[in-house]
């Protein structure tokens, strides 16, 4: 199989992740970066053995098979359709893009360009999610009826030096971290019919305690705690809660429930952590042994991208699968403004699972 090469636009904060997490695969190579910060993208070529361009240099170079958008949630959707219009593969940070329409517009345009649109997250490829999808897969709990998802904290003010993003347009707890969790439980159970949700902005401003923001006052744009119950079309239906009003829980990352037992399963924003199973007549929870490596990072969905490109399978960590969660999303807003359930109308084919007995690096073609 040839290695694909691969530029990153946006060297900030998740770029180094990148970096380490597609460097065990030899399917794709690193080679460039660029940043509208142009000291900043010298500075990270010079650190990772990488070329810095301006963008539109990047988008030029005809080496580039593939390019990373990592820009800022607000950039992603003119990033990727300038990725596609140059002839490039795309693959984007989550979310796809801040609504509807502009993520439409980006599968249009690499509908019509015939490229592949690829999107964070890709955790749900790592050992915890593999590892709960084959065992859903293979029946240990039955068909799945019921599902919870907690994503609860008290937001990211207290430590992170840039938290105001997290209140504007494009922030706050589902845009930012729902992505997680709605992708894994797509990834276990299939697309989502119909939502129904309940929101709100709990507090106008929040107050920064981080080193680098004490003090500054945070205008709050967005809602900040997010309920909503979601029905898909197997019949399943999941709690789903997204928070950054919580002082503190409780309650689990994520759990599956079926006809014949239950199913706990790890951190969706980790490639690792314990699945355990409550089935088979017991009474007592067991540890269900990883079936899947846990030895990749950010940057596997890009490989796998980068393996289905060459092979013409579907990739898993696909735009279509982020369009649907992006979808959900903004039903689930609407559904809490109207007081009504919003129907989905995207669908998908649930991802491809991975096969076992994958080395390192391995990604099956």
């Amino acid at each position: 199989m040839d290695t694909l090469k691969v530029g990153i636009i946006g060297t900030g904060n998740i770029a180094p992740a990148y970096i380490r997490g597609c460097a065990p695969f030899g399917v794709i190579e690193v080679v460039a970066c660029a940043d509208l910060l142009v000291a900043r993208a010298q500075a990270f070529a010079a650190e990772h053995g990488l070329t810095a361009h301006s963008v539109d240099d990047l988008l030029a170079r005809a080496d580039i098979d593939i390019v990373l958008n990592l820009t800022i949630p607000a950039a992603h959707a003119e990033v990727s359709t300038q990725i596609l219009a140059a002839g490039k593969h795309a693959y984007s940070e989550k979310p796809l893009a801040l609504n509807r329409a502009d993520g439409e517009r980006v599968m249009q345009a690499a509908a019509a360009a015939g490229l592949r649109m690829g999107c964070a997250p890709d955790t749900f490829l790592g050992g915890g999610g593999q590892t709960a999808r084959k065992a859903i897969d293979d029946g240990i709990i039955g068909a799945p009826v019921a599902a919870t998802a907690f994503f609860l904290s008290h937001g990211p003010e207290s430590w992170h030096p840039n938290a105001g993003f997290y209140y504007l347009k494009g922030g706050g707890p589902l845009f930012d971290m729902g992505p997680y969790y709605l992708t894994t439980l797509v990834n276990l159970m299939g697309p989502v019919a119909r939502v129904a949700g309940s929101a709100r902005r709990s507090f106008p401003e929040r107050i920064a305690t981080s080193e680098a923001l004490m003090g500054q006052r945070l205008p709050v744009e967005v809602n900040t705690h997010i309920a909503g119950a979601l029905e898909f079309e197997s019949g399943a239906i999941a709690t789903v809660i997204t928070s950054f009003d919580i002082w503190g829980h409780h309650l689990p990352w994520i759990e599956v429930h079926g006809e014949a037992g239950s199913l706990t399963v790890p951190d969706p924003n980790r490639f690792d952590g314990a699945v355990t199973a409550l089935a088979g007549g017991s009474r007592d929870w067991q540890n269900l042994p990883l079936t899947h490596s846990i030895n990749i990072g950010r940057g596997a969905g890009v490989a796998d991208m980068a393996a289905a490109i060459q092979s013409g399978r579907r990739h898993r960590a696909s735009g279509e699968l982020a369009f649907h969660v992006l979808d959900i999303m903004q039903a689930l807003e609407e559904s809490a403004a109207a007081g009504q359930h919003i129907t989905i109308e995207s669908t998908l084919e649930q991802p491809l699972a991975l096969p076992t007995g994958l080395a390192d690096g391995e990604l099956d073609a």
